[in-house]
């Protein structure tokens, strides 16, 4: 019996599966979250022991390795997290080759998901498309020919930081205004709060106020998705503002690259019906009438790295 072992380093979460080869079901799957002060020393340690949690001592054939963030995905080596400290130029191909002696293929998650999307999901059938992941952060990941397209050195595919607001607020890259700044979750969630720091209570986002006790530390962008459904009109611009600026990414990307169709995954994508349609609206208006415009989201879901992590084993 021939084993597959998938794992996803995510910003906040942790997850592992392991297959047969040729199956599409996990024979067995953990998946844990990231400690809140965690560093790459923590997560590694976590990893280790869900590993050996699936394998019960067996050996895997190889092992396939989604990590969120970027990756020369030649050496298999973590550039850096923007959301775990510790991780900077750490050679986590070599670690595991060393650690359990088989080959291993690590690469950035968007990348990893777009191939989990190609071949087990909302992706099949297609040679060119554009996976999208928006949750911690804003990621994309190629599929152009039938193969994934990393760019010149890896880093192709980031619509998170395409500026499309340039006098907006400061993204952690430096930059104003990027799709990530606006459209991830705990960018939502600092939007929401600044506003409502500035505003007293009574006005717009109590709802919102009250589903977090008036603590704004303690908002999520679930949170803003859930007031958003209970008619908070703060939440509902916010999520709105979030759908408008990827929308316009979107419309760009298409405009350029022209792929067949566009998979969004990441935990945004569950705010509901009202994000979806700004999002699609504000995509439509952006790309030129000529350019075809397909978004549906990811068929996989959570778990589209993981997949994407068992092609990449695999070699497909």
């Amino acid at each position: 019996m021939k084993l597959t072992l998938a794992l996803d380093f995510g910003g906040t979460k942790l997850a592992a599966g392991l297959v047969n080869v040729d199956s599409r079901e996990w024979l067995r799957y953990e998946r844990r979250f990231s400690p809140v002060n965690g560093d790459a020393n923590t997560d590694i340690e976590i990893m280790r022991s869900l590993i050996h949690s699936l394998l019960q001592g067996a050996t895997p054939s190889a092992i396939g390795v989604s990590f969120g963030g970027p990756v020369d995905a030649t050496t298999g080596t973590v550039r850096l997290s923007h959301h775990v400290p510790g991780w900077e130029n750490i050679p986590l191909k070599s670690l595991l080759e060393k650690e359990f002696g088989v080959p291993t293929s690590v690469d950035n998650d968007a990348n990893v998901a777009a191939l989990g999307e190609q071949h087990f999901g909302a992706g099949q059938g297609y040679d060119s498309l554009f996976y999208i992941t928006i949750s911690t952060g804003v990621g994309g990941g190629w599929i152009l020919n039938g193969k994934p397209w990393r760019g010149a050195v890896g880093m192709a595919g980031e619509i998170g930081h395409i500026v499309v607001e340039p006098a907006g607020p400061m993204c952690l890259c430096g930059k104003r205004g990027c799709v990530e700044r606006l459209a991830s979750g705990p960018y939502m969630a600092q939007n929401a709060k600044d506003i409502l720091e500035k505003q007293p209570e009574g006005e717009d986002g109590q709802i919102l106020r009250n589903l977090v006790g008036n603590n704004l530390n303690l908002l999520t962008g679930q949170l803003i998705s859930e007031a958003a459904t209970k008619g908070d009109n703060l939440a509902q611009a916010v999520l709105q503002k979030s759908a408008w600026a990827l929308g316009i990414g979107i419309g760009n990307v298409a405009n350029l690259i022209n792929p067949q169709r566009f998979i969004l995954g990441g935990s945004v994508t569950k705010a509901g019906e009202t994000w979806w349609t700004v999002l699609q609206e504000t995509a439509r208006f952006t790309a030129l009438p000529e350019v075809p415009l397909e978004i549906v989201p990811a068929a996989l879901a959570d778990d589209a790295p993981l997949w994407g992590a068992v092609a990449l084993a695999q070699n497909l």
